[in-house]
């Protein structure tokens, strides 16, 4: 059995025990693990004792409107919907008990299941989609979205972008640290401090222009909080509810300092010029106070006493009916039971990588969800990128100028800028321009995103093939009386296609990997790809497991084409074994005379 054989097997033999463990097999998955879930009341919180430094005032509010709509006047069909009768609603995925995915795979958190509500009073359907925050207010203001939904606090260069409704939530600051840090509060932090923030955030504001200092900036609240764990930051300034939902009984650290947000309330953006909209979630908001759903929903999902002077809706909105929770959390809480005794390497290791459990949870996901559309979106983009690549290989070496400069104009361009900024260009300039055509699917956008992208890198490919072959193959071709063309199609190109596979092979792996950050452009939850998959489950659960799980079907992918292409190779170069008897042996001499 050859090595490749042999690798091929051990990856199968792989395969089965994951699907093994996925089908639950092995044993029931562990169901408290979901960060994603109501925490309920009885985990309240009392209001912070640092909050009169940092409070505004309820006078300075100048945003929130003085009443609302009423309910039955607003008109539906005038509201500006990308699909009418519809919210489309972008909102992230990684920041429980605000906005997650739950272990079923649907989107909700406190903030959604409000907006859920709000849009029953409406009478409207509501359809929300996952997408990063960097790039959510500008898809906002381009009508990809109707509604963002992610714990957005108003400031007034947000306010510059987009349009916001009235506060449904307001806005604590936590102070996170490493058990056992010197840091004890926001005025210990200092020049030289490895202070980790969420790019984009209002957090990311509060350290530079508050505090003037310099943070490091991450892409998500995941990462930044195993960023801390691992000591690598010496603290994270992060919203209220994510850093509750995310710091757990046993982690290496704490929450030790709170203070209110300076920037306003939290609200959902809208376009801005999209007024009706704005006044008809503003009225539903309202309504929604007043039966007490928005009272129930913040009981469950993140009980913490208000701030003085602060209450959602409009002004004329009615107070809500909310429990004691100042009471409720002195009656909860526990005896401190001091610091986690520390772990070993191994044991840290162990607990972040190898959750059996986690992985019997993500395979059936990983396999049903990720792994198809990342087939998808990948061989789709090859598809392109090996057409479009082969036409910018010989308009690259073409004799003509007017092929030669526009093929190398536009390699340079795909190939000069970050695949990120491609899949952002593409999603939010293209997108409303043929958002008829794509129904707004993001799908069409994200496979000509890469495949624009692949062809940069195919076509130099396969232009460095063409131009290996010897001079000569060209020259005996047209002497046989072969025209350029034919020559080109029938004899060159064959050949360099030939000398450039193991390269190919290696730019499709790279498109492969590539293929998760179409998620920018916002993804329903059954169109997430592999690593969207395990990175949703990372931040359900804050552990590393789900993500190995998704790295582990990368490697399914990736390695067996390596070697797969590398046989093909080598076959190649050998040529075919010789058969038994040579069905022209060479004459003899004597034969000859």
């Amino acid at each position: 059995m050859t090595p490749f054989a042999r690798f091929c097997k051990l990856l199968v033999v792989a395969l089965v025990a994951m699907l093994v463990t996925g089908i639950g097999l092995a044993g029931p998955v562990n169901a408290n693990v979901d960060q994603c879930t109501p925490p309920g009341i009885g985990s309240a919180s009392a209001l912070p004792t640092n909050l009169a430094a940092a409070a505004t005032g309820p006078d300075e509010d100048r945003y929130t409107t003085p009443s609302v709509v009423p309910l039955a006047a607003v008109d539906v069909d005038a509201l500006g919907l990308i699909q009418p009768g519809t919210l489309t609603v972008g909102t992230l995925s990684d920041a429980p008990p605000s906005i997650c995915i739950d272990s079923a795979g649907q989107f909700t958190g406190f903030d959604n299941e409000v907006l859920r509500a709000v849009a029953d009073k409406l009478g409207l359907r509501i359809n929300f989609v996952g997408t990063e925050f960097s790039g959510l207010l500008a898809q906002v203001a381009a009508r990809r979205f109707d509604v963002g939904s992610s714990s957005i606090t108003t400031t007034e260069e947000r306010r510059r972008t987009v349009g916001f409704t009235n506060g449904y939530d307001f806005g604590y600051f936590s102070l996170v640290v490493p058990t056992g840090s010197p840091i004890t509060g926001f005025d210990k932090l200092a020049p030289g401090q490895r202070i980790g923030v969420v790019q984009g955030t209002v957090q990311e504001s509060y350290v530079i222009d508050t505090l003037g200092l310099r943070p490091v900036k991450y892409p998500d609240y995941n990462t930044v909080y195993a960023s801390l764990k691992t000591r690598q930051i010496d603290a994270w300034v992060a919203p209220s509810q994510q850093a509750s939902g995310t710091v757990q009984p046993g982690d290496p650290a704490e929450i030790i300092e709170n203070t209110f947000s300076l920037d306003n309330f939290i609200a959902w953006a809208v376009a801005t010029e999209n007024r009706p909209l704005i006044d008809a979630l503003n009225s539903g908001l309202d309504a929604v106070i007043a039966d007490g759903t928005w009272a129930r929903l913040y009981s469950e999902w993140v009980p913490r006493a208000l701030p003085p002077g602060w209450k959602p809706g409009s002004k004329a909105a009615p107070p809500p009916q909310l429990p004691d929770f100042n009471a409720i959390a002195a009656e909860n809480q526990r005896p401190s039971t001091g610091p986690a005794a520390p772990k070993s390497t191994l044991a840290q290791l162990k607990d972040s990588f190898l959750n059996w459990d986690l992985y019997r949870q993500a395979v059936p996901d990983l396999l049903k969800t990720g792994l198809p559309n990342t087939l998808i979106l990948t061989v789709s983009a090859a598809v392109i990128g090996l057409v479009l690549g082969m036409l910018l290989a010989v308009a690259g070496i073409s004799r003509h100028r007017w092929l030669r400069w526009p093929a190398r104009v536009y390699t340079d361009i795909f190939r000069g800028l970050p695949e990120v900024v491609i899949i952002l260009l593409i999603g939010l300039g293209v997108g409303p321009i043929v958002g008829g055509l794509t129904g707004n699917n993001p799908f069409p956008l994200g496979i000509a995103a890469l495949g624009l992208m692949a062809a940069a890198y195919v076509g130099e490919i396969f232009r460095s093939g063409i131009q290996s072959v010897e001079p000569g193959q060209m020259e005996a071709s047209r002497a046989l009386g072969f025209s350029y063309t034919a020559s080109m199609q029938l004899v060159v190109i064959p050949q360099g296609v030939r000398r450039v596979l193991p390269a190919l092979m290696n730019q499709f792996i790279s498109l492969l990997k590539a293929s998760s950050l179409v998620y920018f452009l916002g993804l329903v939850a059954d169109q997430r790809e592999l690593f969207q998959v395990g990175r949703d489950l990372n931040a359900q659960t804050g552990n590393l497991s789900p993500l190995v799980a998704a790295g582990f079907f990368y490697l399914m992918l990736t390695v067996p084409l390596t070697h797969l292409v590398n046989y093909i190779d080598n076959r190649l170069r050998r040529g075919r074994k010789p058969s038994e008897e040579d069905p022209l042996p060479m004459a003899t001499s004597q034969e000859m005379i």
